[in-house]
C-alpha cells in the first residue's frame, strides 16, 4: 500500500453540522409580524429550532471564537446561516430595522429591544 493510499484511507469524514439540513425555515417558524405572531410566539418557535439544530450559541451570550481559530471559519459560515433564518422569518417591515445588523445576536438583540 502507498503512503497516499493509506492517508487516504485513514481520513474521517466531518459529519454535516445539522443545521445544514434545515431547507425550508419558514415551513418550521412562522413570520414575527406583530400582529398574527407575536413576538413571545416567534421566539418560543425559534429557539426550539436553534436548540434542536445545535446553532444556540449564536444568539445567547456564549461569545464566538477567536478569528484566528480553527473553530472560527465554521462559526462564521454557521452565523450567517442564523442571520439568514433570522431575515427569512420576519415580516418586511421589521427586516427593514435589522439589515444594518451583520451577525445573528445583533439582530436577535435588536428583535428583542423593539
Amino acid at each position: 500500500m502507498t503512503k497516499e493510499a493509506i492517508s487516504e484511507s485513514s481520513i474521517k469524514p466531518v459529519p454535516l453540522h445539522p443545521a445544514y439540513s434545515v431547507s425550508n425555515i419558514q415551513s418550521k417558524i412562522r413570520t414575527l409580524d406583530g400582529s398574527q405572531v407575536t413576538y413571545s410566539a416567534w421566539v418560543k418557535l425559534f429557539r426550539l429550532h436553534v436548540v434542536a439544530y445545535k446553532v444556540e450559541n449564536h444568539i445567547d451570550d456564549t461569545p464566538p471564537p477567536a478569528a484566528k481559530s480553527p473553530e472560527y471559519a465554521q462559526w462564521k459560515e454557521l452565523d450567517a446561516l442564523v442571520l439568514q433564518w433570522i431575515y427569512s422569518t420576519v415580516s418586511d417591515n421589521i427586516l427593514k430595522r435589522l439589515m444594518d445588523t451583520t451577525v445573528a445576536r445583533d439582530a436577535w438583540l435588536k428583535l428583542e429591544k423593539q
